[in-house]
C-alpha cells in the first residue's frame, strides 16, 4: 500500500501536522479533505505510534470507498481519483514528516544535541545509500559528522548484526593513541589519518561523543583537513565500497 511505502522509516513533526491542519483528537492527529470536486472525503489519521491510516468515503451516502486501492480497478474515475489521493499524501509526507533512520539512544541524543547547539540537521546526500548522512557547517559548508548504519563485520567485528555509527575529525597525533578496535575504528569510508570512527551503542559515554563532536566540528574549518575530506566525499559518493586511506 502507498502508505506503507510512502511513510516507511518518517516521522511526523507534530508542528507541521497543525500548521498543515491536522487536529489533535484523543492522541491521534486527524486530517480531512475532499477530493473529486467534492464528491469523496479523504480522512487521514496518524496515530501515537506514528502509523498513517486513510479512509476515503462518499459524500453523498457516507459509504466508504476502497476501490482506489486497488492496482488495476477500472474505471477514469477511479484512475483520476487515485491520482489526487496519492497527491495529497505525498505533500503531506513532504510537508509534516522527516526522516526516520537512526533508532539507536545515542544516534536519538546526537541528533537533537546538534540541533539544539548549532541549528544543524542531518543532510542525506545519496539516493543508493539513505542510511548515510552528514551535518555540515553553515558558514564553510564542510562536513564535522556523519551518521552511518553499517553491518558490524564491516568495522572488522565478528558480527553481522547492523549497527549506528558516527564519524568525526580528529587530530592525527590523538587518533593513533584513542584507536581499540572495539569503540574506536579509523575512519569508515573517510581518511584515516583525519577521521575517527565511534560506534553508537553506549561503549563510548554521550558525553565524550558529544565532546569530541564539537572538535570535530571547529575542525571543519581547516583547509588541510577539508582537503582530505573532499576527496573522500567524492569517492563516498560514487564508490563507497572502493574509497581507501
Amino acid at each position: 500500500m502507498l502508505t506503507e511505502t510512502l511513510f516507511s522509516d518518517r516521522k511526523a513533526i507534530p508542528e507541521a501536522l497543525i500548521n498543515y491542519g491536522f487536529e489533535h483528537v484523543d492522541g491521534r492527529y486527524v486530517y480531512k479533505t475532499t477530493l473529486a470536486k467534492g464528491q469523496m472525503l479523504l480522512k487521514v489519521t496518524i496515530d501515537g505510534d506514528g502509523a498513517v491510516k486513510t479512509d476515503l468515503f462518499d459524500n453523498e451516502t457516507g459509504d466508504k470507498y476502497v476501490l482506489h486501492l486497488l492496482e488495476h480497478a477500472p474505471g477514469s474515475f477511479v484512475g483520476l481519483l487515485n491520482e489526487e489521493y496519492e497527491a495529497v499524501l505525498r505533500h503531506i509526507e513532504a510537508s509534516c514528516f522527516e526522516k526516520d533512520l537512526f533508532r539507536s539512544e545515542q544516534a536519538l541524543q546526537l541528533i537533537d544535541y546538534v540541533r539544539q547547539k548549532y541549528g544543524d540537521e542531518l543532510e542525506y546526500l545519496w539516493d543508493k545509500f539513505p542510511k548515510y548522512a552528514v551535518w555540515r557547517r553553515k558558514d564553510s559548508r564542510k562536513w564535522y559528522g556523519i551518521l552511518l548504519t553499517v553491518s558490524a563485520d564491516r568495522l572488522g567485528l565478528n558480527s553481522m548484526e547492523m549497527m549506528e555509527i558516527l564519524d568525526l575529525r580528529i587530530e592525527p597525533t590523538e587518533l593513533t593513541e584513542l584507536i581499540d578496535e572495539e569503540k574506536y575504528f579509523f575512519g569508515y569510508h573517510m581518511n584515516k589519518k583525519h577521521w575517527l570512527t565511534i560506534c553508537l551503542n553506549e561503549s563510548v559515554p554521550i558525553e565524550e561523543i558529544c565532546k569530541r563532536l564539537d572538535k570535530s566540528y571547529l575542525m571543519a574549518t581547516k583547509r588541510s583537513s577539508n582537503r582530505m575530506m573532499s576527496k573522500a566525499a567524492e569517492a563516498i559518493m560514487v564508490k563507497p565500497s572502493k574509497v581507501r586511506a
